[in-house]
């Protein structure tokens, strides 16, 4: 009777082995002797792929991309529906995979997914009526919102213990023992209303710009 034959090693075998390493063990448990042993191969068969653990993660890091939802670029949505309907679906796909995000923070490089997100924002503002200059800093305005509200919970950060706020120390936090109970809910209010608060902004911007058109 035939062995069973191994699937074959391919890039996406190898990329969906790590960004399962960086989801649940962090970035530090990457390493290519610890992914040949996650996919039953040696080591030197991953160099025929990528030449170096960071090429690795460069490619997790453009998977996650490529997960982030683009149509609202190309539908006819108007600019402020599209930004927030973008923003949305980025944060989500960070959320499923928020221990890669430092090496999205880099910027895109050369990774194509996220050349193809950097296109997309910029080409629909201009679309839209937007100056280039300003284009631009709405796409890296955006990125820095998004990342950041992706990088950790401002609620998880606080402790469910009552004594940590003296209110003799902290007369404000009386409640703050109890956040991180609540870490979802606050967390996405404080993403909802930033998300707001930067659209109603850039909309004031956006009147500006036609009246010197």
């Amino acid at each position: 009777m035939a062995r069973p034959r191994k699937p074959l090693l391919s890039t996406d075998r190898i990329v969906t082995a790590a960004r399962e390493l960086v989801d649940t063990e962090g970035l530090a448990a990457v390493s290519t002797r610890r992914l040949a042993a996650e996919l039953g191969v040696s080591g030197p068969s991953l160099y025929n792929h990528f030449r170096t653990k960071d090429e690795i993660l460069e490619a997790v890091a453009d998977s996650v991309s490529a997960q982030v939802d683009l149509s609202m670029f190309e539908d006819g949505r108007p600019w402020r529906t599209a930004l927030r309907d973008w923003a949305v679906s980025y944060r989500s796909a960070l959320r499923e995979h928020p221990n890669i995000v430092p090496v999205l923070a880099r910027g895109p490089g050369r990774r194509p997914a996220a050349l193809r997100l950097a296109d997309a924002v910029y080409g629909a503002m201009v679309a839209a009526g937007w100056p280039p200059a300003q284009a631009t800093s709405i796409g890296a305005l955006m990125r820095y919102f998004i990342m950041g509200s992706a990088l950790g919970s401002f609620a998880g950060g606080f402790v469910d213990d009552e004594s940590a706020y003296d209110p003799a120390d902290y007369p404000h936090l009386g409640q703050a023992h109890l956040l991180a109970d609540r870490q979802e809910k606050i967390d996405e209010r404080a993403f909802e209303t930033g998300l707001a608060a930067l659209l109603d902004g850039l909309e004031g911007q956006f009147a500006g710009v036609g009246r010197a058109v």
